[in-house]
């Protein structure tokens, strides 16, 4: 089954460019140097962004995070707010889109002069890219939905390998989905070191009981921009919503569950370890915030 990035193909996609340190290449030009950081070492930040309608949505908490993220690790992107704005709508412009894009915006420390870990050696200039591409969830698994299954990969904490940080070293989520792919899993829960349920590998989780929205409190998952959406579209529609410590037993007994990231937005989830969301998929809390995200997207793009 697919997973939570699952897309549509598009032949429009044949023939794009990517921003590349200024320039706009076509997609088989765009290469990087074996020396790069981010190559090398996976040394870098980078951001997910959606075009709807004309607009790059949540753009400001967008690189509000990237930002943040790039002074976590001292690096200097080299080009100031304004000037990565107007990068991306140049790349979207080049490209002729105006709606049903995915832009994945990477930023890593530059090319180096030797393969090492030492970011001293870098040799000054960030490397900078941004590549747009038409693509839209696969529409069936909206009424499909996700099977989750727990992985033994727990998620860290900041003084480790801090989550809420988009970091492109993606390996230990990248062996959380590994550890459940076996097991039927489409995503891989995932648990904070104190063992209670945390997030998922690629995407923030939520769960439903008895009408009330529950998540994590944050500390150990993805400082996600959907997922903060959600809760203020929980405070903002007096649907009740609880962040806390939870251990896994209460998702089993969930009603329904879903998962949040900037692409597929809110994404049903059908089971969880095997336990079957008896309210559907989506069931209708989901229906309801999938519905009010959606009128959210629009006021943004309007």
């Amino acid at each position: 089954m697919p997973g939570s990035q699952d897309f549509a193909a598009d032949p429009r996609n044949a023939s794009l460019k990517v921003w590349l340190n200024g320039a706009l290449v076509p997609t088989n030009e765009a290469k990087v140097s074996v020396f790069d950081a981010g190559f090398v070492l996976g040394d870098g930040v980078w951001e997910g962004l959606r075009l709807h309608k004309g607009a790059l949505l949540f753009l400001d908490a967008h690189l509000d995070r990237l930002y943040r993220g790039a002074a976590d690790i001292a690096l200097d992107l080299g080009l100031t707010r304004a000037e990565m704005t107007a990068a991306l709508h140049a790349t979207c412009a080049a490209n002729g889109m105006t709606d049903g894009a995915h832009l994945r915006l990477m930023a890593t420390r530059g090319v180096k002069k030797a393969v090492n870990q030492d970011p001293r050696n870098a040799l000054g200039s960030a490397t900078i890219v941004i590549v747009a591409e038409y693509k839209q969830p696969s529409p069936e698994i909206v009424t499909t939905g996700l099977s989750v299954v727990t992985s033994t990969i727990r998620c860290t904490p900041a003084d480790m390998f801090d989550m809420r940080l988009n970091s492109h070293s993606r390996l230990p989520l990248i062996r959380a989905l590994l550890d459940v792919i076996p097991r039927g899993g489409d995503e891989a829960l995932m648990l904070d070191p104190g063992g209670f349920v945390s997030s998922c590998n690629a995407t923030n989780f939520f769960w439903v009981k008895d009408g009330e929205v529950r998540t994590s409190t944050g500390e150990f998952c993805f400082n996600g921009v959907t997922r903060g959406n959600v809760i203020r579209l929980c405070d903002a529609n007096t649907i009740p919503i609880k962040l806390d410590d939870f251990p896994l037993r209460d998702v089993h007994a969930a009603d329904e569950a879903f998962v949040t990231g900037t692409f597929g937005g809110l994404t049903p989830v059908r089971a969880v370890d095997g336990h079957a969301m008896p309210a559907g998929t989506p069931g209708p809390v989901t229906q309801n915030l999938r519905a009010l995200y959606e009128s959210l997207k629009d006021e943004q793009a309007a």
